[in-house]
């Protein structure tokens, strides 16, 4: 399809993904239930007005002390150059569902024994069901010497720690690309949210120096922190195929420890002890886990690879939780193999709001999340791939004109003009 034709024909496409309607009608409960939501991000803005819509009854209250959202997808963007923070920054109060109690105030501790939760201003709230969507918490103190109020200075960036951070770190790119030199891309060793952040980071910053003629006077190394750089293999063998057309170098089994600022040095674990590499530009991912109130709490899986970091205990096909049966978990901080990209919320919105309106109409829940995760993976300025995915590994392609792993113009546009919209309607419930 060239650009004439999806212009004129193919916007059916991006209108497909930015809506996603389904053409039936859902079905509805007047069960007079109470409700708690603990987080106002994504997850719990579109469940919450799905919920209202579909259950006229029952009482739903969000907890979550922010005032602002941030579409987070943008923050590459805003590295990118391309984008500016108010573009990526809206108000919770323009998306909190009529008739849903807010309460400003995040919450500080969960006892699912009592059905309760307690917020930071010391109020108790009981539940009938609690929805967990409270998001995760980026762990920069976890590298030695890392701090946000470094992110722009001595040659540190890091897009992921908000829209200011992700400006800040756009203009170092810029003075490393003017002065040359090392710069070293990465991820840590836990789960993160948006797993192709790192790599399209570094696929911009390649691309841009190519761009203005600086391409030789930088080296780029991504520092793997396994032995793959994404964890699908054919999208592993892909990215390793360009880093290596685009004289990235790959070092695997490389995680951050920590920075010395001053002299600009990183320390790496490896298998074989500590490696200390000199930089002139890092960008950093911090290890992300979930939020200590969630962590101190009974939620979190108490054994396996999902533990350590305090991710909540969850079926992976229906997000409800498997001691606490009232409790489901949807988002960063639900403990499941794959999905902590906002596509993989609007996928898990749906499952848990049907399956729970069929609950609580006393039918039997059907739904089910297969894992489904999408990155457009940027690898340059005007093209990306589309990857999307599910829990086995398997890629998926939503559109039949758009192969997943091939550098394509359409795939760039989703990416730039089609997913803040896609986003905007699933926080009010729309897609």
């Amino acid at each position: 399809m060239n650009r004439r034709t999806f212009l004129l024909g193919g916007t059916s496409a991006l209108a497909a993904l930015s809506l996603g309607v389904s053409g039936t009608t859902a079905q509805t409960s007047d069960a007079p239930v109470n409700i708690v939501i603990a987080g106002a991000g994504a997850a719990g803005l579109s469940l919450a007005s799905r919920l209202r819509r579909r259950m006229s009854k029952a009482r739903i209250t969000i907890v979550d002390a922010k005032r602002e959202h941030y579409f987070q997808p943008g923050f590459t963007l805003i590295m990118a150059g391309l984008w500016q923070p108010d573009d990526v920054t809206e108000s919770n109060a323009d998306f909190m569902p009529r008739d849903v109690d807010w309460v400003e105030e995040a919450v500080a501790e969960f006892d699912p024994e009592s059905n309760s939760i307690t917020t930071s201003g010391g109020q108790r709230l009981g539940y009938d069901y609690l929805f967990v969507t409270t998001g995760l918490n980026l762990d920069y103190a976890a590298i030695e010497g890392m701090e946000t109020s470094l992110i722009g200075q001595e040659g540190i960036a890091s897009v992921y720690a908000g829209p200011e951070a992700a400006a800040a770190s756009s203009r170092a790119m810029d003075r490393f690309l003017e002065a040359g030199g090392t710069g070293l891309f990465g991820r840590p060793a836990t789960e993160i949210k948006c797993a192709g952040a790192p790599l399209k980071m570094t696929f911009i910053t390649e691309d841009r120096a190519r761009r203005q003629g600086r391409r030789e006077n930088v080296e780029l190394v991504y520092n793997a922190h396994n032995d793959t750089v994404f964890a699908i293999p054919p999208v592993n063998d892909k990215v390793e195929t360009l880093f290596a057309e685009r004289g990235v170098k790959v070092n695997h089994g490389h995680v951050l420890k920590a920075l010395e600022p001053g002299s600009r040095q990183a320390v790496y674990e490896t298998a074989d002890g500590e490696v200390t590499m000199d930089y002139d530009f890092i960008h950093v991912v911090p290890p992300m886990r979930a939020p200590d109130p969630v962590r101190n709490s009974p939620l979190p899986w108490q054994e396996g690879p999902l533990a350590a970091d305090g991710w909540i205990e969850a079926e992976r096909e229906t997000l409800r939780h498997p001691r606490y049966p009232n409790v489901f978990a949807l988002g960063d901080v639900a403990g499941v193999p794959r999905g902590k990209t906002a596509a993989s919320v609007k996928w898990q919105v749906p499952v848990v709001a049907d399956n729970f309106v069929a609950e609580t109409r006393g039918e039997e829940p059907v739904a089910a999340y297969n894992g489904y995760t999408s990155c457009p993976m940027v690898t340059a300025y005007g093209t990306a791939m589309l990857i999307e995915f599910d829990y086995e590994g398997n890629l998926i392609q939503s559109f039949p004109f758009i192969e997943p792993l091939e550098e394509r113009w359409v795939s760039w546009l989703i990416e730039e003009k089609g997913l803040k919209g896609a986003y905007l309607a699933m926080l009010r419930g729309r897609a």
